[in-house]
């Protein structure tokens, strides 16, 4: 479930993982490695906001590691 805040869409963590092709933990993983990096905007309960930004970088790093395991 997208969030609209002042005109801009954010995305929760399920939706931007489904977006990206990769799996929740997967990213919480990442996020806890340093491999990427942890989003700045997060709802009042505290929960990540992903931005389109973010989702497109998590796209990318998806598909670099399709590409290594292509290889």
């Amino acid at each position: 479930m997208s969030v609209s805040i002042n005109h801009q869409t954010y995305y929760m963590i399920a939706e931007a993982c489904a977006i990206a092709g990769t799996n929740r933990n997967t990213l919480l993983r990442w996020i806890r490695e340093g491999r990427f990096p942890d989003v700045k905007t997060r709802d009042r309960n505290g929960w990540r906001l992903f931005g389109a930004a973010d989702v497109e970088r998590l796209r990318c790093e998806v598909n670099k590691l399709e590409q290594i395991e292509k290889a």
